[in-house]
């Protein structure tokens, strides 16, 4: 018994050490902090304009965090087809918040300056309520956030109700847009209606956020 008792223990130290090390890394799960059903990690970042942006300035209202990285072939499937354009023009006009978030450090893909973010806006004709940086990753790792795009849906209330991918769809083909079922879209929907999420969670699919090392 004492020999089990003395293996269990010692495979329970391995095991935290071996977290701990992945965490420090950056290679671990970000942060458990964010899950369905909870409050959604509170957060104070400045967008590219200098002004301050903080989830609790949103009580009330619904939100959307899209993780973004320009140069990345995936987020350019959804922007060059119009449809990230699409959905942030459609319910920022019914009272939504959508913010973009860009968690590339710098010298990592999709790092930019706020002048060069706020071109990227407008050549692309996109209409997020505040494109927000976060270089040090702090954010994205609080919500897990892992690929570009990465998408989460925050309640009035500040509970986080969906978290994915944008739609079922995984891959950067431009043709994929038809067919695909946008659960962004859908929890948006549900929630305009005063009916619960159906889907709450989906596999994210895009390009690794380049959080610095």
């Amino acid at each position: 018994m004492k020999v089990i008792d003395r293996r269990t223990v010692l495979a329970s130290g391995l095991m935290g050490a071996v977290a701990i090390f992945a965490l420090a890394a950056g290679t671990g799960p970000a942060a458990a902090e964010a899950r369905i059903g909870a409050p959604a990690p509170a957060f104070t970042l400045t967008d590219t304009n200098g002004r301050a942006v903080s989830l609790a300035a949103f009580k009330g209202k619904t939100v959307v965090l899209e993780w973004t990285n320009h140069d990345c072939p995936y987020v350019r499937k959804h922007y060059g087809g119009n449809n990230m354009q699409t959905q942030q023009k459609k319910w920022t006009a019914h009272g939504v918040v959508w913010l973009s978030v860009i968690s590339s450090a710098p010298g990592e893909q999709g790092h930019v300056s706020p002048a060069e973010a706020n071109k990227l806006t407008a050549d692309r004709g996109a209409a997020p309520s505040a494109v927000v940086l976060d270089p040090k990753g702090t954010v994205g790792r609080a919500y897990g956030a892992r690929t570009t795009p990465h998408m989460y849906v925050i309640t009035g209330d500040g509970m986080l109700a969906y978290m994915g991918g944008i739609d079922d769809k995984p891959s950067s083909r431009l043709e994929d847009l038809k067919t695909a079922r946008n659960y962004v879209d859908e929890a948006l929907t549900q929630l305009a209606q005063g009916k619960p999420v159906s889907a709450t969670t989906a596999r994210p699919y895009g390009c690794s956020v380049k959080y610095s090392s």
